[in-house]
């Protein structure tokens, strides 16, 4: 006998939609070469699937100017079974992640100079939002989804509004947003994220060990979160938000203020 549909997706089944940021200003000086950290995250979107069959992962990479899917483990992990080796999923994201650097850097050599180097977090943040909310219009049963956020890049004030605003979208939906700074600074915009959305925010110490940090916070499932000790916010970076407010507030003082001046 067919087992019931409702037990298609157990508690424990995930959804995890990873950004993934590939902004080249930042890899170019951090201590951790852009393919170490490609090697970390290929091996622990492995360990997802491996945790779970019913497991899906996508993955969206966040570049300064673009953002786009390069990965969705439910159309592309298919056709690497169907070869029978797992390198061809790994194989499939390289090539689509490859063509996307290219792209972005194309787009990159338009920027005029002095913008600061931040990446489009806040497209993909959106971009993982919508894909989520797809998978809760397909249908009552589907994988618990969460979104992990592995960024290094500076936090862009321009895109605080766009920020903000899906943050509070992830929160009514009850989708957490976890989240791993790899740069030297921490991330006021990430730290926001999880805190709102009862995520999990982390700052490795030691980025030689990122697979570690990887597998031991952001693998758990959220059914398994209860029964164990995840990383509580410490200190959660507000100022981000009030720099950006006191900027708006002043512009619109000028502007208020030119607009009361007399012609002459």
């Amino acid at each position: 006998m067919a087992s019931a549909p409702s037990k298609l997706y157990a508690d424990d089944v995930s959804l995890v939609v990873v950004l993934l940021d590939t902004n080249p200003f930042f890899w170019s000086s951090s201590s951790l070469s852009f393919s170490q950290f490609l090697s970390h995250v290929l091996a622990f979107l492995n360990a997802i699937l491996t945790l779970n069959q019913l497991n899906q992962v996508v993955v969206i990479a966040t570049g300064y100017n673009s953002c786009d899917y390069v990965f969705d483990s439910s159309s592309d992990l298919n056709r690497s079974f169907e070869n029978g080796r797992m390198p061809v999923m790994c194989s499939s994201l390289l090539q689509k992640l490859e063509e996307f650097l290219i792209k972005d850097e194309q787009l990159s050599k338009e920027e005029p100079e002095g913008k600061i180097k931040s990446s489009l977090f806040s497209g993909s943040l959106s971009m993982a939002l919508c894909y989520i909310q797809r998978v809760f219009r397909s249908g009552a049963l589907h994988p618990h989804p969460r979104i992990l956020c592995l960024q290094g890049s500076p936090d862009g004030p321009e895109q605080y509004v766009a920020i903000m605003n899906a943050i509070f979208s992830a929160q009514r939906s009850s989708v957490p947003i976890d989240s791993c700074y790899l740069g030297s600074q921490n991330s006021a915009f990430l730290q926001q994220a999880s805190y709102i959305t009862a995520g999990v925010h982390h700052k490795p110490q030691n980025l030689d060990g990122l697979f570690q940090y990887l597998m031991t916070i952001f693998a758990t499932d959220l059914h398994s979160r209860s029964f164990i000790h995840l990383p509580k916010p410490v200190g959660v970076d507000f100022r981000a938000s009030s720099v950006f407010g006191q900027a708006q507030s002043e512009a619109a003082s000028a502007s208020d203020k030119k607009r009361k001046t007399p012609e002459t």
